[in-house]
């Protein structure tokens, strides 16, 4: 297993000095524990107090790691013990990769996956192309702000999770938006709920995992 992913907290070299990351390994006899496969989770917007301890990016990580996958938290540039100041999703992503890469780095095999809220949805989903992402999970994508998908599609089967009464992203503009996308998307609405998910986490947590095990059986992984 990764060192990194049996870190509670560790820094590692990023493009603007360190990154402050946190692990969170995989519950073992869990349904992927024997992949080793990793997540990596990206926090919402650094100026509107996002931060990897965010209860989404929490619950992210634990979603992954009750399914045996385990997960990768961190803080962008800027953000708690992370160096350098924020790069309006541009810097972000070159985070992102440097997270990957020492991740990849510690274990070549291991299948990544990646996951981000808001604005971290959109580092995430431009990360997925430069990376060996075998799955993408994206919670309230601000669409029509942030760049996301190229071409119409994702390389990766991409979840997207949306609270129809979110007070941030218009949840019409993300289920149209879904809608267009080829290839193998899941889109689910919660009904309800806010853009921070408040009293849906369980729910959220729940969507996740039954999406990755219909998205991502375990004999892909292991390729």
């Amino acid at each position: 297993m990764s060192n990194l992913l049996t870190q509670p907290s560790a820094l590692i070299s990023g493009p603007m000095g360190v990154i402050e990351v946190a692990g969170t390994p995989a519950s073992p006899g869990a349904p992927y524990s024997d992949t080793g496969a990793a997540a990596i989770v990206c926090h919402p917007h650094p100026l509107h107090g996002g931060t990897m301890n965010n209860k989404v990016v929490t619950t992210l990580a634990r979603a992954y790691r009750d399914l045996g996958i385990g997960a990768l938290r961190f803080n962008f540039r800027g953000v708690g013990h992370s160096e350098g100041k924020h790069d309006n999703a541009i810097g972000e992503v070159e985070d992102l990769v440097a997270v990957a890469s020492a991740l990849l780095t510690e274990n070549p095999n291991t299948p990544l996956l990646l996951a981000g809220f808001s604005f971290g949805s959109s580092i995430a989903a431009q990360a997925s192309y430069r990376l060996p992402c075998l799955h993408l999970s994206l919670i309230a994508p601000p669409v029509p702000r942030y760049v996301f998908e190229r071409a119409g599609k994702f390389l990766a089967p991409v979840c997207i999770v949306q609270g129809d009464d979110d007070e941030r992203v218009e949840e019409p503009a993300v289920r149209s938006w879904a809608g267009e996308l080829s290839g193998d998307v899941q889109y689910h609405c919660f009904v309800g709920a806010g853009h921070f998910f408040h009293g849906r986490l369980t729910e959220l947590k729940q969507v996740i995992a039954k999406a990755l095990i219909d998205q991502l059986p375990p004999e892909e992984l292991l390729q």
